[in-house]
């Protein structure tokens, strides 16, 4: 499964909980409180300041997409 912006944080950190790394990398700290992990990938780098496609690329490539 590929992971898009689209996705839940909560749902890709269902899929593999090493992911969360990279989101600790551009200062996702919050990932366990509920409101993180219903937001989507592309609100959370928006808040954070972070580009959303180069996240998504080492996201995807981690996971072998």
């Amino acid at each position: 499964m590929k992971i898009t912006k689209d996705m839940l944080i909560g749902d890709v950190l269902d899929m593999d909980q090493s992911l969360a790394e990279y989101f600790f990398a551009i200062g996702m700290h919050c990932l366990g409180c509920p409101a993180s992990r219903g937001e989507s990938i592309e609100a959370a780098c928006a808040v954070h300041g972070t580009d959303c496609e180069k996240l998504l690329e080492k996201l995807n490539a981690h996971i072998g997409n």
